[in-house]
């Protein structure tokens, strides 16, 4: 993912306000207790508080286990309802990761959103070979995505609350990314999977979803154009979803409940599906103070729109992030340290959901 810098817009009053939480011992799992887990609080602001869910660390690590389960009322799947994933051979299926989510937000009364159904990246090697060597035309490719989609949104029909459908579909300057899809069905494959994922489970919320376009820029500024059209010609696109990874470096991005508000304008649901903050490491104090009001920044966004019904951060401890493997010298980018310890921006975000809407 690219970021660029955007303007800072005065979040120094809540870096002010986050600069004096305590963290707790770099062992010791956020409590519950005497103090609410967030969940707790975020039902209370009428919100979904989620996280990104690592399987791996699910199934072998105790305190993320627990955690995942107290602390967050939303789960995603990190990777395990990707289409690689989920159809490493063309016709066989693995669904033992993603059936698990599902079963585990069911016993601890979660939601699931489901990440994601259309999207340039982690597809599976015997459909990106076939195009390449001729194998598999537009046709057949249109056919077997409208059957991607179908079996998956089906499998989990009235189990997911929340669907990206389309994944990342422009560039920076707005231009529609130059991706497989675009390159052999042309722009109608938005369109279309909007419509076959909505044929086959109705109650499902679908969205469009992209890395930044927190605030009005030429990138969210297309997705505000393609949305408006979309609806006006009755595609079922009900949702926009903002990932929100940013990095302190790059500054806060600009005008943010502007954006939100003309998305809502379009009747439309918003969603954080994706949040982190990174930043150079060293870590230090100061770093960790504005990370913090990035993260409250966001959710204050959220909170102030009736219209955004979710806040997602994209894993919840710096042990599992994925920012270190892809950033180089870069890291901490989550609420919680690599021991489970509390960090500035867990109290940013739990005086956030305290405030409530």
């Amino acid at each position: 993912m690219k970021h660029f810098r955007l303007p800072f817009v005065g979040l120094l009053s809540a870096a002010l306000l986050v600069t004096g939480v305590q963290t707790a011992s770099a062992h010791e799992a956020p409590r519950g207790g005497a103090q609410a887990p967030l969940r707790t609080l975020a039902d209370r602001a009428d919100l979904r508080i989620g996280t990104a869910v690592d399987m791996a660390a699910l199934a072998d690590d105790t305190a993320y286990r627990r955690t995942t389960g107290r602390e967050f009322n939303s789960v995603t799947a990190e990777n395990v309802m990707k289409w690689e994933v989920v159809e490493p051979t063309r016709g066989t299926y693995d669904w033992s990761g993603a059936d698990e989510l599902v079963r585990f937000a069911r016993e601890r009364g979660q939601v699931v959103r489901g990440h994601t159904l259309v999207w340039h990246s982690q597809l599976p090697g015997w459909l990106t070979s076939g195009v390449a060597d001729g194998s598999i035309d537009a046709a057949e490719l249109r056919g077997i995505l409208r059957k991607h989609i179908t079996t998956e949104v089906k499998r989990y029909k009235g189990r997911i609350q929340q669907w990206d459908v389309v994944n990342e579909v422009f560039e920076e300057d707005g231009s529609l990314r130059n991706s497989i899809w675009l390159q052999q069905l042309g722009p109608s494959y938005i369109a279309d999977a909007f419509r076959w994922a909505h044929a086959a489970d109705p109650k499902a919320k679908l969205f469009l979803n992209d890395y930044n376009v927190e605030g009005v820029n030429a990138k969210s500024t297309a997705y505000y154009e393609l949305a408006k059209r979309l609806r006006a010609e009755g595609v079922p696109v009900q949702g926009f979803g903002i990932q929100g990874h940013l990095a302190i470096q790059y500054g806060f991005p600009g005008d943010v409940p502007g954006n939100l508000a003309r998305f809502a304008k379009l009747g439309m649901q918003t969603a954080f599906t994706e949040v982190d903050v990174r930043m150079i490491l060293p870590v230090d104090e100061s770093k960790l103070a504005t990370q913090a009001a990035y993260f409250r920044g966001l959710l204050d966004a959220c909170l102030g729109t009736r219209s955004c019904k979710s806040f997602t951060v994209w894993g919840f401890t710096d042990k599992y992030s994925w920012v270190p493997g892809v950033f180089e010298g870069q890291g901490a980018a989550t609420l919680l340290d690599e021991g489970f310890g509390e960090k500035p921006a867990w109290g940013a975000v739990r005086e956030g959901l305290r405030s409530g809407r």
